[in-house]
């Protein structure tokens, strides 16, 4: 498979799971029956409550907590958690890991990893004989990353469960001002225009090709169409723009139809914000 056969299919992998994020989110479960302004005020909160408390056993109540909800929205807890778990490692793991090792946090070492011939003093800083892992080190760790764990689950089990029109109406309910309401919606939208504009260019360039490209004239043809691909796509957005006004847009959003909360949600929204209050104290 070509260079550029492979991309193609990455951005379609990219396109499925925004539309299964659609299909999770119009099931009949118990988070997707949630009204979207109650979600949001229950995501900040928790989000909150996460990064504030430093109990390790804390953390594990939330997280078991988040995924008898993830559970009762019937999620594929398998798809769910392996996102989550590749960022985890990505973007978390791999960043607070030097502060568990001795060097940096001081500590009883639990797991050794390089001895040295002796310690050595450079400038402030005192390296020991024995570099590993301390007590302290590992209980950082473990925190940092039961809180990402718990944010990222909790983020994703309301983005999955929502869609993207009800997100937006709900930060609309909460003053967020409309230029980023705009850049967000047009950001969403982009994604599927700018896809559909490289899988018609690389189609197009195929068909007229009889000997396949190596990766590296396929880097080349793309490097040279990068700009042709934003001039097409910033002429598309301004023709769109041009539409907008035609029709009197006036740079503000207007949100209707919005639904009447019912005792279903204050009901479920009372048990939430109990669990809340009781992370809180334990």
């Amino acid at each position: 498979m070509s260079f550029i056969d492979s991309g193609l299919i990455h951005i379609g992998r990219i396109i499925k799971t925004l539309f299964l994020q659609w299909e999770f989110a119009s099931k009949n479960a118990l988070f997707q029956r949630i009204d979207a302004r109650i979600k949001l005020i229950f995501l900040v909160s928790f989000i909150i409550i996460i990064s504030l408390k430093n109990e390790i056993h804390t953390q594990i109540f939330i997280t078991i907590f988040i995924f008898s909800l993830m559970l009762l929205s019937r999620l594929n807890p398998i798809v769910f958690y392996k996102k989550i778990l590749i960022l985890w490692f990505i973007f978390g793991f791999l960043i607070i890991l030097p502060s568990a090792f001795n060097v940096i946090t001081e500590g009883r070492v639990v797991l050794p990893i390089l001895m040295l011939s002796k310690s050595y003093d450079v400038w402030i800083y005192h390296i020991p004989q024995i570099i590993g892992f301390t007590n302290k080190g590992i209980v950082i760790i473990v925190m940092f990353t039961l809180r990402i764990i718990n944010s990222l689950s909790l983020s994703f089990l309301i983005v999955y469960t929502t869609p993207f029109h009800e997100i937006i109406k709900a930060l609309k309910v909460f003053k967020i001002p409309d230029t980023i309401l705009m850049i967000v919606i047009l950001s969403y939208s982009y994604i599927f225009i700018f896809s559909k504009t490289v899988e018609e260019i690389y189609l197009a360039k195929k068909a007229r090709t009889l000997i396949r490209n190596n990766d590296k004239e396929s880097r080349q043809w793309i490097a040279g169409r990068v700009a042709y691909i934003f001039r097409k796509t910033q002429q598309r957005y301004e023709d769109i723009f041009k539409a907008m006004l035609s029709r009197g847009f006036a740079n503000e959003i207007m949100l209707y139809n919005f639904k009447k909360i019912n005792i279903y949600n204050y009901i479920i929204a009372l048990l939430l914000f109990s669990l809340e209050l009781y992370c809180c104290f334990i």
